[in-house]
């Protein structure tokens, strides 16, 4: 049988982090290759990644707790809350409004620009949610609008996760970063998680390109921070599935009650939740999230009623879609595994 390590150099992935989760617990780690490619600098459990779009995933739990605080609601008019910038009326939002439901679920009616939401320059260059939503920057150049009714169809967005942002910021007056830190990462102890603002080096993965040579900018940083700017390892996230897994039971540590809404079905697809995606129903529910940017590939899965799951980083973008490279062996190595007796 092939090693992960032999499958690690057919792929030219440099390194790999892996947290497998059973009976609601962390079951065991597992680590592989190096921070940077041609280092003796290797990856430990503690490694952090990029986690692109599975920040998505945080920002929905992160927003199911605020509506349990009465601070913002799921189907209102975003509009009735934005103060600084706000969705365009047309034809296609004059029957239904734009919802924080849509938002999460990708139906919107939002198309991202073609070309958009890249890596940030530089520091220098940090956009504000305000002028990227007005099209006046490099990372998002066409103002943001409703291309088609909201809820009658899925289109990914980015868009729609930054509009969330600036709703949650001007909600509560508070920075996004600060949110989630108090609210979220603090409480589950996820002490390894952070933002590109904030970003340690000394034992952060760097960036790889699917022939494993170092990506142009060591750490690509995304200044979109509730779409895809969250730095983290496979046990943080792990973290946050088993909270999943507990609030489920009435047993949340940070309090949630409405949990049961991240993984319900959304508007015009039954396997699309709030900002996670679903297979299966009852216990053998599945709820996954992916991340793929500029050097990076990751993905968890979890079964959440019964309390298993994984979470797979690595540093190195293959170029194909998870499900077609090693990491999509992962995946099918522990489904073929599951006794859902």
């Amino acid at each position: 049988m092939i090693t992960i390590h032999e499958r690690m150099s057919q792929q030219q992935i440099v390194g790999l982090s892996l947290a497998y989760i059973e009976d609601g617990v962390i079951q065991k780690t597992e680590c592989f290759g190096e921070l940077e490619v041609g280092t003796s600098k290797e990856i430990n459990e503690e490694t952090i990644f990029n986690a692109c779009s599975i920040s998505k995933l945080l920002t929905s739990i992160l927003v199911l707790k605020l509506v349990e605080g009465g601070l913002l609601d799921l189907d209102e008019n975003i509009n009735d809350k934005l103060v600084s910038w706000k969705m365009p009326d047309n034809d296609y939002t004059h029957v239904k409004k734009v919802t924080l439901r849509h938002l999460l679920s990708h139906q919107s009616g939002i198309v991202d620009p073609d070309n958009s939401f890249s890596p940030l320059f530089s520091f220098a260059q940090w956009p504000s949610m305000n002028d990227l939503l007005q099209g006046t920057t490099p990372y998002c150049p066409t103002p943001i609008k409703s291309s088609f009714e909201p809820g009658l169809e899925f289109h990914y967005s980015d868009a729609g996760f930054c509009i969330v942002q600036l709703l949650v910021e001007e909600a509560t007056n508070t920075s996004f970063p600060s949110l989630m830190t108090d609210i979220i990462f603090q409480p589950l102890a996820m002490t390894n998680s952070f933002f590109s603002s904030k970003l340690p080096t000394v034992n952060t993965a760097c960036g790889h390109n699917k022939d494993g040579t170092l990506t142009p900018q060591k750490y690509p940083l995304y200044p979109y921070p509730a779409a895809c700017g969250i730095w983290t390892t496979p046990s943080d996230l792990a973290k946050l599935l088993i909270e999943v897994m507990q609030a489920l039971k009435g047993k949340s540590k940070l309090g949630l009650t409405s949990i049961h809404e991240l993984i319900h079905p959304q508007g015009c697809k039954e396997w699309m939740g709030l900002g996670v995606f679903l297979d299966g129903t009852s216990k053998k529910l599945e709820m996954s999230s992916l991340g793929w940017g500029v050097g990076y590939q990751c993905m968890l899965v979890a079964y959440p009623y019964l309390e298993k799951g994984f979470v797979v980083m690595s540093n190195t973008d293959t170029g194909v879609h998870q499900m077609q490279g090693f990491i999509g062996d992962i995946y099918r190595s522990f489904v073929n595994q599951i006794n859902y007796a």
